[in-house]
């Protein structure tokens, strides 16, 4: 008898989890007090809390003062009731693309926002999402990190589609943020170049390009991040020492650390100067601990 319940019990568990993924399954309410930050399961077509989001204030992103300001008026416009556009932040690699829109959710938490972050895999899942949040109080960004599609990829269509040009009205409490690398999402490739005409004086890109282009511009805001100088990179070094209890500032010696850190990494930015600082502190530690 026990190995009977025991297979009903396996059995209901099983129906369960193929009733979320089968064609027209509805997906259940999350618990929205649970966080303030959601994560979207594209195989399970359900929302997970993130208790533990990552704690970063607006104060300790450095050296990108008009993007930071640009995206924080967008999402107070948002969180306000007003209207706001979606955005896309585009460029540079660690120079807090990311972890701008962590801070807006610390920022706007307790004012109704609410993130729900997305793989490109489960853009095709859109309209459940929006079927989720429709009609709720809270104002929801859907974060979308790192982004970049391949040709054909079923998501890119869905991307289009919701950002505009959809017949089904998004939801207007629901904005969605993407951070990328690329520019236009997609790769660029020479062939889709040489397909370019020039008519007399005009160039006529091909449709290749066009199509590339299309999606990033129907997000409303671009905001674009650029590699940082050498002054902006040093100044998010000693902020990030000074965070992690270096007191000593930045000397020479410091000074001549970050740089060859950052020669070592290939780049100068605020992921890098960070990762420094944490190297740095985490071997002061070690120095005056006694054996």
């Amino acid at each position: 008898m026990d190995k009977l319940d025991h297979f009903f019990t396996r059995a209901e568990g099983l129906l369960t989890r193929l009733e979320r993924v089968l064609p027209g399954a509805q997906p259940q309410s999350p618990d929205w007090h649970a966080a303030a930050a959601f994560r979207w399961d594209h195989l399970q077509r359900s929302l997970h809390p993130v208790p533990n989001f990552q704690r970063i204030g607006l104060a300790d992103l450095l050296g990108i003062d008009d993007q930071k300001q640009r995206i924080q008026q967008n999402t107070r416009q948002f969180v306000n009731g007003g209207t706001a556009n979606n955005v896309l932040l585009s460029g540079a690699r660690g120079t807090g693309k990311s972890s701008l829109v962590k801070a807006l959710l610390n920022e706007y938490a307790e004012q109704g926002l609410r993130v729900i972050q997305i793989d490109k895999q489960g853009l095709i899942d859109l309209s459940h999402i929006v079927a989720l949040v429709q009609g709720r109080s809270e104002r929801f960004i859907l974060y979308c990190d790192d982004l970049s599609f391949n040709d054909a990829e079923p998501g890119y269509q869905a991307l289009k589609a919701a950002l505009d040009g959809d017949l089904v009205a998004f939801s207007d409490n629901l904005l969605i943020y993407a951070t990328s690398n690329r520019r236009h999402l997609m790769p660029d490739y020479m062939q889709d170049n040489l397909a370019t005409k020039h008519v007399g004086d005009e160039v006529h890109p091909a449709e290749s390009v066009e199509e590339k282009v299309s999606l990033s511009e129907r997000f409303g805001l671009w905001i674009s991040f650029y590699p940082f100088t050498q002054d902006e990179y040093l100044a998010v070094a000693a902020h990030w020492l000074a965070h992690h209890g270096w007191k000593q500032g930045l000397a020479d010696d410091v000074r001549t650390a970050a740089l060859q850190w950052s020669l070592m990494r290939g780049s100068r930015s605020g992921r890098v100067a960070g990762q420094f600082a944490k190297d740095w502190c985490g071997k002061g530690s070690l120095a005056v601990r006694p054996e």
